[in-house]
């Protein structure tokens, strides 16, 4: 059984709101972008990101064009998911290049498919993917960003990461050029696991340890997501914040409530 909670807020500083996500149960589907461009360009882009995946997915024939090269070692959802985002960005391009107020627009984007026990992943910029699992965080994203690059080739630390002026340069977005690298995984799933997917405004105002803490403990996903929201406004509220939590249960009635008391009281 999927279980799926979702929240966006302003946050404290920004004058409007230019994050968009979509989730659908039934289909497994969930999606995160945030948007980028100024006035209200970057609304109007992840908007259409969001928009365009959920209405390729919602063709049940299977008629929507395949957009780019496919991926022999991901599965066809997965490779679906990844052909979504590259017509999302060959329509946004267009968009941007149409008319004046337009020009400059982007968007990141986060998404996965989750069908019977397996998760595809598909991600353009630094919008994140996290699992909870067994008492541990993973990122299952790499942030497509100047610090992140900087990072890996250990020409800064973690800690002046965080604190960098330039952490959101962004080295791969969806509008900005006809075509566009999308990083596709895919994992087995377990009972149990929780999915977070995320808009940099609660990555950068709330740590991976704190984001953990909520996570893992909280008894209920919509609680959740409103509390790492809260969490990453009392800290600042810098950006736009997007939260959408992803809970797997396989067990059922008593035997479920037995299981998840009892992993909750041997992660603590």
């Amino acid at each position: 059984m999927l279980r799926i909670a979702a929240r966006t807020d302003q946050g404290r500083i920004r004058a409007n709101n230019e994050d968009s996500f979509y989730v659908r149960e039934d289909k497994g589907l969930l999606v995160v972008a945030d948007g980028m461009g100024g006035h209200a360009s970057g609304e109007v882009a992840s908007r259409m990101a969001v928009d365009i995946i959920r209405d390729y997915f919602d063709d049940a024939a299977g008629e929507k064009a395949f957009v780019g090269d496919f991926d022999p070692g991901c599965l066809e959802g997965t490779n679906r998911l990844g052909a979504a985002i590259r017509l999302a960005n060959m329509a946004i391009f267009e968009a941007a290049g149409s008319q004046a107020k337009y020009a400059g627009m982007g968007t990141t984007i986060a998404a996965v498919l989750i069908q019977n026990n397996r998760m595809g992943i598909a991600h353009v910029g630094d919008s994140r993917v996290y699992l909870s699992r067994a008492g541990d965080l993973a990122q299952l994203t790499d942030d497509h960003s100047l610090v992140a690059e900087q990072l890996k080739r250990e020409m800064i630390t973690p800690e002046a990461a965080r604190e960098a002026e330039n952490r959101n340069i962004l080295t791969r977005a969806l509008g900005i050029a006809p075509e566009v690298k999308v990083d596709l995984d895919e994992m087995t799933l377990a009972d149990g696991d929780r999915i977070v997917l995320c808009s940099d405004g609660l990555s950068t105002m709330v740590s991976d340890e704190d984001i953990l803490a909520v996570v893992r403990t909280a008894e209920d996903i919509d609680a959740a997501c409103d509390e790492l929201i809260g969490m990453a406004n009392d800290r600042g509220g810098r950006d736009n914040i997007t939260v959408v939590l992803a809970e797997i249960r396989k067990k059922k009635g008593l035997v479920a409530s037995i299981w998840h008391v009892l992993t909750s009281w041997f992660r603590r």
